[in-house]
């Protein structure tokens, strides 16, 4: 297969092409080129990663909705024009909303309810490529919880951090589930759709699903380090929920994936753990992090 990957400099992009040698792959930088300066005839499939992701501190609404839905559709539209047989987008679990506290989990046919920008950009795009759909081009869309892996930036590499550099967290004792995904279990499951010319939804995930305090604990075991888990006391946590709404709901909240429909109409079931997953993860951060000391000596 002859691909294309958009926004290939990225965590999962990157990651993609390093450990991917089954296909042919050309990574295009939709920043630096013009979308009709470049050529995609002759190339079977087009992965399109390239996103405005979230931003804790906000960006406008308009952004969002300009890279997230214009371009994208604008690419697929290009894509489908120039012969390609296979368009998959990268997309979020925030479609449906911020929540499964008190509730099943999600599947492919649960109601959309995206919060804020972010989730509405993305939702926004399904539709209109998925518009495109016909026999001679497939649609797959790829809606993905967070990504963790060597590499990982945001929210995942501050929670290493922290729990790398302090001994006591309130972070025991909560019964929450979220789903996560293992980046070379989003890579296996990219792979399988493109090797079934599948179309169609199809949530990504590890066989898994973690309470907060479970992914704390791994993370702590992968470093090698005894850490003090406590409980929050009620009362601070009910301040948490209003002060510092959002980080809270990261923490104490659940957001769940239920994969199994998308996996059995393809045949996929990821193979790596999350036990392996959170270890590769931390390696890769302690040998960043021993690389920095070395060099700051």
């Amino acid at each position: 297969m002859k691909l294309i990957i958009t926004g290939a400099s990225g965590f999962i992009g990157s990651s993609y092409i390093t450990k991917n040698s089954e296909h042919e792959i050309k990574s295009i930088c939709l920043i630096k080129n013009k979308l009709l300066s470049l050529n995609f005839k002759g190339y079977d499939v087009l992965i399109h990663l390239a996103a405005l992701v979230h931003q804790m501190k906000g960006a406008p609404e308009a952004e969002y909705f300009k890279v997230n839905s214009d371009l994208a559709f604008e690419t697929a539209l290009k894509a489908k024009n120039e012969g390609v047989k296979q368009f998959i987008f990268l997309s979020t679990i925030k479609v449906y909303g911020e929540s499964t506290t008190g509730r099943a989990p999600f599947t492919e046919d649960s109601a959309c309810n995206p919060q804020d920008a972010y989730g509405k950009s993305k939702l926004d795009a399904e539709k209109r490529i998925m518009s495109l759909a016909d026999d001679n081009f497939n649609v797959a869309i790829i809606r993905s919880p967070l990504v963790y892996g060597a590499g990982v930036k945001a929210n995942m590499y501050s929670l290493i951090k922290l729990i790398d550099k302090i001994p006591f967290l309130p972070l025991g004792k909560i019964n929450n589930k979220r789903s996560f995904v293992y980046v070379d279990n989003l890579i296996a499951l990219i792979n399988r759709i493109i090797n079934c010319k599948a179309s169609g939804i199809f949530l990504a995930g590890d066989t898994e699903n973690l309470s907060t305090t479970e992914l704390a604990m791994a993370i702590a075991k992968a470093l090698n380090k005894k850490r003090a888990l406590i409980s929050m006391p009620f009362l601070l946590r009910k301040m948490a929920a209003v002060l510092f709404s959002s980080y809270y709901d990261r923490l104490w909240g659940s957001l769940e994936l239920n994969h199994d429909s998308g996996w059995k109409r393809i045949g996929f079931v990821p193979q790596v753990t999350f036990e392996k997953g959170i270890t590769e993860m931390v390696k890769w951060y302690c040998a960043i992090n021993n690389a920095e000391g070395n060099s700051n000596e």
